[in-house]
């Protein structure tokens, strides 16, 4: 088998690691591949038939790439064109004169489920495209991009041939079934239509590159108990996608904005997984952005939050999840807050209770149960590698619908503000039935990497009303640092294939705010070494707050972006 063949056969497990050598395994593999990404960071892909159980074992929860879902949400009433959301985050303003900002010379990245390069708001006047590339990571009959040792890669030359034929797809054959990644890039990216009157995105004059991510592999999909299809993405092939979006602006020496629409409610809640430290990266470059939404858990009830009682050494809490009778199995994990530690025992439905575990280092505990058919495994780390944190991880396998109680056991520690531990049950797309906590914490539900400190983050509001929607994640994060850092209208917003709530649309809204900035200070020569952290302030000068609420808040950041608002403060009139 090629490289190329063996990066994409299921056969071959990803392992996320430092680029010299495979993170955590102690020994070379014959059939190996190794991707490197950047300077510190590489992807192996090895045979699964030489990793024993001893080498799996070994690899870390950083080395184990996580599965993200998509943000778009519901779909909205249908109906024409509303600029209302463009008009109220002073996005239309800064298009018109004498600003004339649409994101020309920028470069507007999109890593997602592809894009239908068709469609007229991804075209010229002349009927050209606007696409400068797509790399589609399912497709392996064509020239991979360089660098890069999977996918096919479509240039401009080549979409633009397909549009002059009879069957584009013959010569393009890359296409969006899903059209989430089709509706951000409009939102952030369409062109204006008939001046604006029947469509316009954002910014759009900007230049387009697309990543069509391939779906995660069988293994990664079993490992997190996913339901069978559900979209959901790999985190290695997230991370080969971001490094192709940054080699295309450097070839073309432009500034890049990238629009991530995707998120898990895995990890520790601080942005340290391996993505976020790659994300924080590229957003610390000069003339890069790196944006994304604060995900759609708001309101899921999928977050619990622990508390020790003041003046005790020790306290436990009943963590009580209500299981849907259609739940298939699911991921959860716990996160403590040093210096506490933790140990659990598990009450099934039918009374059951396991023995308090009270665990070591590093280990792994099966519990079964007599009456029940479902069979937990739960995963114990003391000390996280990239958190420095302790992570308890649960895997609940075909669980008996009622309600399951985690008795965890918290010592050493005394009351902290932001509480000794946190759980965090999967992404609802990711759930099979209706399962959720029974007291549960609407705050710290930002999904990752939103919560990755360079980055900016948004949350999502309806316009119509100038309401916070509920379904919006919130911050701040698990130790009670900022985020989200803006919040911008993402209820019922003008897609090319028809009006959409959720995160996605608040992160591609502000991504097209992006591009449109960097025009001004980049392409136009006004700050030429804005990057990803400069522009987040510039934005946080302009934004809308309310007198009522105290900023910076779990719900609106530092409040609602408005573009016009930030150009009227650099002008000394705002």
């Amino acid at each position: 088998m090629t490289d190329r063949e063996k990066i994409m056969s299921q056969d071959y497990y990803e392992i996320l690691s430092d680029y010299r050598y495979p993170e955590g395994l102690e020994h070379s593999f014959e059939d190996l591949v190794f991707q490197r990404v950047d300077t510190d960071l590489g992807i192996a892909y090895i045979n699964k038939n030489e990793l024993t159980a001893a080498d799996e074992r070994k690899i870390t929860y950083r080395g184990r790439p996580k599965v993200y879902g998509l943000m778009r949400g519901q779909p909205g009433p249908g109906g024409g064109f509303d600029p209302s959301p463009l008009i109220k985050s002073g996005i239309l303003q800064a298009q018109g004169q004498p600003l004339n900002l649409t994101g020309r010379g920028v470069v507007l990245g999109f890593l997602d489920t592809g894009i239908r390069y068709e469609e007229e708001v991804f075209r010229n006047p002349d009927g050209s495209s606007r696409i400068l590339g797509i790399w589609d990571q399912t497709i392996d009959t064509g020239q991979t991009p360089e660098g890069l040792l999977y996918g096919t890669e479509y240039n401009r030359e080549m979409i633009n041939a397909a549009l002059l034929s009879d069957n584009p797809r013959e010569i393009v054959p890359s296409y969006d079934e899903n059209g989430h990644g089709t509706a951000l890039a409009s939102v952030a990216a369409g062109s204006a239509i008939r001046g604006g009157l029947i469509f316009t995105g954002a910014a759009p004059e900007a230049d387009i590159a697309v990543v069509k991510l391939r779906q995660a592999k069988d293994y990664l999909r079993e490992f997190y108990l996913i339901p069978d299809g559900v979209p959901a993405y790999s985190e290695s092939d997230i991370i080969t996608a971001v490094k192709y979006l940054e080699s295309y602006a450097i070839s073309l020496v432009r500034p890049l904005v990238i629009c991530i629409g995707l998120g898990t409610n895995m990890g520790d809640h601080e942005g340290h997984s391996v993505l976020a430290g790659y994300l924080n990266t590229i957003a610390t470059r000069r003339s890069r952005a790196v944006v994304l939404g604060g995900g759609n858990e708001g309101n899921s009830a999928h977050h619990y939050v622990g508390y020790a009682t003041e003046g005790m050494t020790e306290t436990t809490d009943n963590v009580e999840i209500r299981v849907d009778e259609g739940e298939q199995g699911f991921t959860a994990e716990l996160w403590g807050n040093i210096p506490a530690s933790h140990s659990i025992s598990i009450r099934s439905p039918g009374g059951e209770t396991t023995e308090k575990v009270d665990f070591k280092v590093r280990e792994t505990r099966q519990f079964t149960f007599i009456y029940e058919k479902t069979k937990i495994l739960v995963d114990h780390i003391l000390v996280e590698q990239g958190s420095g944190e302790e992570l308890i991880r649960f895997r609940f396998q075909d669980p008996t619908p009622g309600v399951w109680t985690i008795h965890v056991t918290t010592t050493g520690s005394r009351y902290q503000e932001q509480g000794n531990f946190h759980i965090w049950l999967p992404l609802s797309e990711f759930l099979t039935g209706d399962t959720y906590f029974l007291r549960p914490s609407p705050y710290t539900t930002i999904t990752e990497p939103g919560n990755a400190r360079e980055i900016i983050t948004t949350t999502y509001y309806q316009d119509a009303n100038n309401s916070f929607y509920g379904e919006s994640g919130r911050g701040f994060t698990r130790s009670g640092n900022i985020k989200p850092d803006l919040s911008t209208p993402g209820v019922n917003i003008s897609t090319i294939l028809g009006s959409y709530t959720g995160s996605g649309m608040g992160c591609a809204i502000l991504s097209g705010i992006c591009a449109q900035f960097m025009q001004w200070a980049i392409v136009e020569g006004n700050n030429e070494w804005v990057e990803s952290r400069e522009l987040k302030n510039y934005l946080i000068r302009g934004t809308v707050r309310n007198p009522a609420v105290f900023y910076p808040s779990r719900e609106w950041g530092y409040g609602q972006v408005n573009l016009s608002g930030t150009f009227d403060v650099i002008a000394g009139i705002g």
